[in-house]
């Protein structure tokens, strides 16, 4: 597969990794535990909680690229644009305006 050069031609392929409901959900946990990690480290000035904050995030969707869709995450090849996808995913989840 050719490099993606930007991340408009990213965003088609980070879909194509999430199409079960399960990878989704399991993104959509993380990426709102992550949040919660980064309030926790500022509420409680705990740095504790900006080292739980990746183990968060990560855990639960590599759960869902490794036992639901048997894909390898795109974080691997494409770290700052997944996370961006990650964060375009939850947004869009969360209006519920991500499509299946």
């Amino acid at each position: 597969m050719e490099r993606l050069r930007t991340f408009e031609e990213f965003w088609p392929f980070y879909v194509s990794q999430h199409r079960r409901p399960s990878t989704r959900a399991l993104h959509f946990a993380g990426t709102t535990m992550v949040l919660g990690a980064l309030l926790a480290a500022v509420a409680l000035r705990s740095w504790w909680w900006l080292l739980a904050a990746p183990v968060l995030g990560y855990g639960p969707a590599w759960v869902g690229h490794f036992f639901f869709e048997k894909n390898r995450p795109a974080t691997f090849t494409y770290p700052l644009w997944s996370l961006r996808g990650d964060n375009r995913m939850w947004r869009l989840m969360l209006l519920g305006r991500m499509e299946p």
